[in-house]
Parts: structure tokens; C-alpha cells; sequence
């Protein structure tokens, strides 16, 4: 009888395991996010605040975190080459960007590495659009899902958990443009 009651027990919870992973495995096997501001400054001051790295501080959103990130630039002082590197609390974790493009003014494209709390790589992109004396800003990441990241994405919304971030560091972004445009 108690054998029959743990392989009843052992075929339901193989049971739940096996239909977790398949709608696990039906997820996205990628991932976008995507935001837009509309800044009152020329597109080259915005361009220049993402461009270059040692500006990041003012406007990101990840900036104020951690009071005790280490960081580090190397490469180019801004545009292609640059690299920015961090290690900082749970909140931060650990990871690295290199600008691998940019175009004055029009676009900025970021590889966007994690190390810690988990290895990721994405493609971050930024891009300006003048409209008269604003700018039009646009703040992408995608990426891929491996399996874990698509069993956290059944608990968790990656748009939603990183999106809100994106529009924080847009409206520091547009506050630090139209100061430096004045």
C-alpha cells in the first residue's frame, strides 16, 4: 500500500517537473525591451551623454545603488573602444559594457556583458532622433533566454523588471541634457 502511495507520489511530481519544462522550453527564446523620452536639447549634448561613459553617473539608473562600486574605464576615453566595468553589491552584481558603435548624434550601440549574479550577454542600443530643438531618445537592450532565463520569465517580466529602471535613467538623462543645454 505505502508503495503504491510513493510511486503514485513519484509519478505526479515527474509529472509536474516534465510539463514544467516543456511550457519552460514553448518561452521566448528572446527577449526586447524598449523606451522612449523626448528631451528639450540638441541631439548632440544627449548623443555626448552616452557616448561617454564618465557621464553615465549623472543620468543611469544603477549609478546610486551601491556607494562602494568599484568601476573601471578602459579603451577609448568615449565611442567605439570605450569600456566601463563594475563590481558592486546585489543590486549592481558585476559586469562590463564596450560601445562597439556610434554615430554623432544618431546612435550609440552597447555590448552589454554580465558576470554576476549571472553570465549575459546583451545588445543595448541608443538612438537619437532631432525633432526641431528636442531630441527624441530610444533605449533598447534584447537578448537571448537560455532555459533558466525563460523559467524566469514565467515568475518574472524581464520588460517590467528592467524597464522602469530604463525610464528613471531617461528622466535623469533629459534633466542632465537640458541643464548641459542651457
Amino acid at each position: 500500500m505505502i508503495k503504491k502511495i510513493l510511486l503514485g507520489a513519484i509519478v505526479v511530481i515527474v509529472l509536474v517537473v516534465a510539463i514544467f519544462c516543456v511550457v519552460v522550453a514553448m518561452q521566448p527564446s528572446h527577449y526586447h525591451i524598449e523606451r522612449s523620452a523626448t528631451m528639450n536639447a540638441p541631439s548632440s549634448v544627449v548623443f555626448n551623454q552616452v557616448n561617454d561613459f564618465h557621464k553615465w553617473d549623472a543620468w543611469s539608473p544603477w549609478a546610486k545603488l551601491d556607494p562602494n562600486i568599484k568601476t573601471s574605464y578602459e579603451g577609448a576615453p568615449a565611442g567605439p573602444g570605450a569600456m566601463y566595468s563594475w563590481t558592486g553589491n546585489s543590486q549592481v552584481g558585476e559586469g562590463r559594457m564596450t560601445i562597439t558603435d556610434s554615430k554623432p548624434a544618431e546612435l550609440v550601440k552597447i555590448k552589454l556583458e554580465f558576470i554576476k549574479p549571472f553570465a549575459a550577454v546583451n545588445a543595448t542600443n541608443f538612438m537619437f532622433t532631432p525633432q526641431g530643438n528636442q531630441t527624441a531618445v530610444k533605449w533598447t537592450m534584447d537578448g537571448d533566454n537560455t532555459f533558466m532565463g525563460k523559467a524566469f520569465g514565467l515568475f518574472m517580466n524581464m520588460d517590467k523588471l528592467v524597464g522602469g529602471d530604463f525610464e528613471k535613467g531617461l528622466a535623469q538623462m533629459k534633466a542632465v541634457s537640458e541643464t548641459a543645454a542651457k
